[in-house]
């Protein structure tokens, strides 16, 4: 039986990607919703159900009193069959109708609707680009990813457990009155306008007050993931105090949103007892006067106090359960400001794959500043023909980075283009772009999973023996062997943990090398690319990268100047523009930025002199 309603609504179900998703929030709901409508419609009927069940059973008691008034024997006579009916209906038709209400809310709905939002939102945000990344706490994005879909299921939990079942409750209540005695209606509606005021008095407050708190709660989340991710750097500086006073205030803030929060249900509480016991005194005690002017029977009274006694019970679950419903909106509306920001760095329609016979690049008047005035590229012009290999200095801040991240299409320059074989690069799919292009980075940041699946990453689709002879040219098949996580899995099925801490920055950088070897892509970018390996490894695999160069396009970032000395052609860069351009020895002889870092560099390294 758990089976059928589960699988009533497929969370996985292809739908149309867009690129900006709606930014209100009922028409983002909506649009998650679209595959659970049938199943909504049939949940808010079974609701509606259940409730006019639950209030024909106070009316049927009414009538049990009023008819057992009469002798036993005659009583039975008359309505023993009926009786029998409904005890049967009560033991075997209303447990039915509760399975379905239930069934349908909590096993095809509940489950189903915050895995889809979850899904679709981590699609979304995957697609972003990595300066969107880069301008927010990775702890922030996967909190509202991870907090958003369980209130998004809240809210429609609370759509038909509490709101529909109680309009249609409080609708059935109002109709039983009126058929016992249309005067009894007059207090119910008194209550219900006076109870709607209540509601509206919270529902106004509740919704910015909890936003506050869930953004307050983003915050606390963001800056101690930040902590525990640099944790080196923590304890390095010895900064934990620092660390704690900086989560403090977040914690704090936290405290008071929330404090603000809770004053606002202490009011609606005091409020409500009050309410309700104007309820009760007003249904009972009228129903009392009537009866004793005989204007109506026992069993009315009783159904009244019944009713009265149920709704005194269910008003408080309706408040909170429409609290809850505000609240959770808050939620919602937080997590959309991550889950429902546009994509901005997209392919064109009807972008082609690029198209890589030569490996030819053309920069065309390209300018970066990533939004500044200062920083990044400015007008640069510059040919790498095809299999030929760039080496690529200057200070820190001259626009090393900039161009590499650029050629990766990370970004989109403020003008100007980047071609590849005679195609701008804006014009095809970023996917077939890097697919193209091989890069090893100077922080080698790995996945945590195991060495295999991190070196698949260069090639999904790679053998073992490829895996393995990818280690080997990286000089990392030996060390990979040797390792053992807690979970004692051994050698490439070993976790490197988070960004490959497990693993020391020379066995990071090797594979990160292997990675790429793996990949084979017929562009090669190198940040740094052997700035974590000591002098014997580097050595070692010297070889390794010479023979990864062999017929690919390669642009090479070292501030170690010996490792690019035998390039074809080494770029100086200085300002955001290229100020030199030649061959070691023909730089030397120019006596010009690159001469000058050449003599002042020791061991091999550049010192730089400003931040980037």
């Amino acid at each position: 039986m758990f089976k059928f309603f589960e699988n009533l609504v497929d969370p996985y179900v292809s739908y149309a990607e867009t690129d900006t998703p709606p930014t209100k929030l009922w028409p983002f709901l909506r649009e998650y919703s679209k595959p659970f409508k049938t199943v909504f419609i049939l949940t808010a009927i079974m609701s509606i159900v259940v409730a006019a069940v639950e209030v024909g059973l106070i009316y049927y008691m009414g009538r049990v009193v009023d008819v057992l008034g009469g002798e036993p024997d005659q009583v039975w006579a008359d309505y023993g069959t009926e009786f029998i009916v409904i005890a049967v209906f009560i033991l075997v038709l209303r447990p039915v109708l509760q399975v379905l209400d239930v069934a349908l809310l909590n096993n095809a709905i509940l489950p189903n609707f915050g895995t889809l939002i979850r899904w679709r939102a981590h699609k979304h945000v995957l697609r972003q680009s990595v300066g969107w990344f880069e301008n927010d706490f990775a702890g922030r994005i996967a909190n509202r990813i991870m907090q958003t879909p369980p209130a998004a299921g809240e809210v429609v939990f609370q759509v038909f457990d509490a709101i529909s079942f109680s309009l249609a409750y409080m609708i059935g209540a109002a109709i039983l009155l009126s058929t016992s005695d249309p005067r009894l209606l007059l207090p119910l509606l008194g209550w219900f306008v006076l109870y709607a005021l209540l509601i509206k008095w919270t529902v106004k407050r509740v919704g910015p007050a909890s936003q506050a708190a869930s953004d307050a709660r983003s915050t606390v989340t963001g800056r101690v993931v930040d902590a525990y991710s640099n944790i080196h750097s923590v304890k390095m500086f010895a900064h934990h105090n620092r660390e704690i006073d900086y989560a403090k205030d977040a914690i704090e803030k936290t405290r008071q949103t929330f404090q603000k929060e809770m004053r606002i249900f202490t009011v609606m509480d005091v409020m409500l007892v009050t309410l309700n016991g104007l309820l009760i005194v007003g249904v009972v005690g009228w129903a009392i006067a009537l009866w004793v002017q005989g204007s109506t029977s026992v069993g009315v009274v009783a159904a009244a106090t019944a009713l009265t006694l149920r709704l005194n019970a269910m008003t408080g679950w309706i408040m909170w359960a429409l609290t809850s419903f505000f609240r959770q909106l808050g939620v919602v509306a937080e997590g959309m400001e991550t889950i429902a920001q546009p994509i901005t760095l997209v392919d064109v329609p009807d972008a082609k794959p690029l198209t890589l016979d030569k490996g030819r690049i053309e920069m065309r008047g390209l300018t970066h500043h990533y939004g500044r005035e200062t920083g990044g590229i400015e007008g640069m012009d510059l040919v790498i023909e095809s299999g030929q290999k760039i080496g690529l200095i200057g200070r820190s801040g001259a626009g090393k980075s900039t161009l590499v991240k650029l050629l990766l299409r990370f970004y989109d320059p403020d003008a100007g283009q980047i071609l590849i074989d005679g195609q701008d690069i804006s014009k095809v799919t970023q996917d077939s772009l890097r697919l193209n292009i091989g890069m090893v980075q100077q922080e080698s940041s790995l996945l945590h999973r195991s060495v295999r699946d991190n070196l698949l990453y260069g090639k999904p689709d790679a053998t073992e023996e490829d895996i393995i002879a990818a280690a080997k040219q990286a000089e990392a098949h030996e060390f990979i062997l040797g390792l053992e996580d807690p979970e004692g899995r051994q050698g490439y099925d070993a976790q490197v943990g988070e960004r490959g801490v497990k693993l020391s920055g020379g066995q990071r950088q090797r594979v990160t090398l292997a990675r790429v070897v793996l990949k084979n892509a017929p562009i090669l970018l190198l940040d740094e690319a052997t700035s974590a390996l000591d002098s014997e490894v580097e050595a070692a695999i010297q070889d390794t990268l010479y023979g990864m160069m062999q017929g690919k396009t390669v642009i090479a970032i070292a501030h170690r100047l010996s490792t690019i000395a035998q390039m074809d052609r080494i770029l100086v860069l200085d300002g955001g523009q290229i100020v030199e351009d030649g061959d070691h020895d023909a730089l030397l002889a120019q006596d010009g930025l690159y001469a000058e870092f050449w003599a002042r560099q020791s061991g091999g390294f550049l010192k730089t002199e400003a931040a980037e």
